[in-house]
């Protein structure tokens, strides 16, 4: 009797189903003796990278950056590939934007002696946060990020004698303090979008001092961030991906009970887990490698008998895996870009303009500006000469801005501009704010992370109450021994304790499950 060959699905064509996939593949020990199998619900690979087009440049709907290029499996993956060079254009090219202008709500534009003592100090809590600098006792124990920033402020406030009567500054709503504690919110909304966080008092402050970064620049990528995964999906033999067929339910066997026989072809071996998919047909698998993100994990564990969209364990995860699930925090970003009118030739280029409202809700704030503006912190072009302008929304926002339709976005997105540069002050780039005063918007593309059910948002965080540990918990397959081990393994960025959050973790914990495989197997590379 021929004797089958181990089955292994991978559920998620991301970065770390793909990384997994291809190390079980390409592997020297493995050639030949497993029978390889990567699901994916949607009609396209990638996951949460997906590069696309608009207004006639390469954008990313995704991933944008490689977080450091030093030791960075995607940065290695790009240069073989040849993707970190092109002909055209493409998002971010030019690094991070530089020489912005700051404009104060109602038009009043800040110097930098206004602006960079409070952006100075912001980032040094950042780096005691990080572990960078001592913090001489400072935010230990359960406080979290947003209360150790606080503090940070209050302690700034303290020693420079700030005070709410202090004097008015530029056009009659602003005093010192309000400005400085406005611009410290500019920095926390850009640090709600590296965190996915919809408020920083939920961020974790021990786990920012855990989280490890590449050394070296952050990059993008010229041929875009789907062409990395692109190259690793060319190493897969034909018909190992297969597209549109999303998973529903996952019955597996907990205490090493008698497995599963399915289909007639397989009655000569017991497979301890079936697949169930939506469109009704199943599949049998020997281990099971799960790459959904945390945020279809959690609508699993809140409504497990619910809606048939939502993917189920049977029986249900065990509870300190449930429990890990809850407490880990996972947030929602959105990127909004916005095409300038052709006909807008005032300027050759568009500056990068950062935004700075008030923090009260004092008559000092425009009633004009919507609630979901108030909390980005800056729109640019997304390279220097582009006609596209881009714009990050965290939390909230992100989630009110899927709402919205576009011409509801390019309205009020225009009046919000308009209130801040038709009233610019002239002796600070006067004839720059009123050249922009008259920009014409024409249209609109947003991402949609939070409402896609294949991902319900975009990346994971440690909250308050949560751990690292949690991400360890999350990592244990199920189960570790018994007549059947290895059923159900767990990867992605949300399961990676020190790079949790990126694609070069997410990356990691494909290669570590791969591995857990093939050692289970004996097959390891030398």
């Amino acid at each position: 009797m021929e004797v089958k060959k181990p089955r292994i699905v991978i559920i998620g064509a991301g970065m770390a189903g793909l990384a997994a996939a291809n190390k079980l593949y390409t592997s020297s020990g493995s050639k030949g003796l497993f029978e390889l199998c990567v699901i994916e619900g949607g009609n396209r690979i990638g996951g949460r990278i997906n590069t696309s087009e608009f207004g006639g440049d390469r954008i990313e709907m995704g991933a944008t950056w490689i977080h450091g290029t030093e030791g960075s499996p995607v940065y290695k993956i790009a240069q073989e590939s040849n993707s970190m060079d092109s002909d055209n254009p493409w998002e971010c090219m030019d690094g991070f934007p530089d020489n912005p202008i700051t404009i104060a709500e109602n038009g009043f534009v800040l110097t930098p002696s206004l602006i960079d003592p409070i952006s100075n100090l912001f980032m040094n809590l950042i780096d005691l946060a990080q572990g960078k600098k001592k913090t001489n006792g400072v935010g230990t124990g359960n406080t979290s990020f947003g209360s150790f920033l606080k503090k940070g402020l209050e302690d700034y406030w303290e020693v420079e004698s700030r005070t709410e009567s202090e004097g008015i500054i530029g056009n009659g709503n602003w005093n010192r303090k309000l400005l400085e504690e406005a611009v410290f919110a500019m920095q926390e909304n850009n640090q709600r979008v590296y965190s996915a966080a919809n408020d920083l008092f939920n961020l974790d402050y021990k786990a920012e001092s855990e989280y490890v970064t590449c050394p070296g620049e952050n990059v993008t990528i010229a041929k875009g961030y789907s062409s990395v995964v692109d190259s690793l999906a060319s190493n897969l033999p034909y018909g190992v991906i297969q597209l549109g067929k999303k998973v529903c339910k996952i019955e597996w066997q907990p205490n090493n009970e008698v497995g599963i026989i399915t289909e007639k072809s397989d009655q000569d071996r017991i497979r301890p887990v079936m697949l169930h998919f939506h469109d009704g047909t199943t599949l049998s698998a020997d281990h099971v490698i799960v790459t959904v993100s945390l945020g279809v994990l959690k609508a699993g564990i809140r409504d497990p008998n619910g809606s048939a969209a939502i993917l189920k364990f049977d029986p249900p995860l065990p509870d300190y895996k449930i429990e890990a699930i809850s407490r880990l925090g996972y947030g929602v970003v959105n990127k909004l870009f916005l095409q300038l009118s052709p006909d807008f030739t005032e300027l050759d280029q568009f500056p990068f303009l950062q935004f700075v409202f008030h923090q009260s809700d004092s008559e000092a704030r425009n009633p004009k500006i919507p609630w979901w503006i108030r909390r980005t912190a800056s729109i640019s072009p997304i390279y220097k000469k582009s006609r596209v302008l881009l714009s990050w929304f965290a939390g909230d926002e992100a989630l009110k801005l899927e709402t919205l339709p576009d011409e509801v976005i390019l309205d009020q997105v225009s009046t919000t501009l308009s209130t801040f540069l038709s009233n610019s002050s002239e002796e600070c780039n006067g004839d720059v704010m009123k050249k922009l005063s008259k920009l014409n918007l024409v249209k609109v593309l947003k991402t949609r992370w939070g409402k896609d059910p294949l991902f319900l948002g975009s990346y994971s965080y440690v909250a308050v109450g949560s751990s690292t540990c949690d991400m360890d918990k999350l990592a244990e397959p199920l189960t570790k021994s018994g007549s059947y081990p290895l059923q159900i393994l767990f990867a992605g960025e949300a399961t990676h304790r020190t790079h949790f959050s990126t694609t070069h973790g997410a990356y990691f914990s494909g290669i570590r499950e791969a591995n857990r495989l093939l050692e289970h197997y004996h097959c390891m590379d030398s």
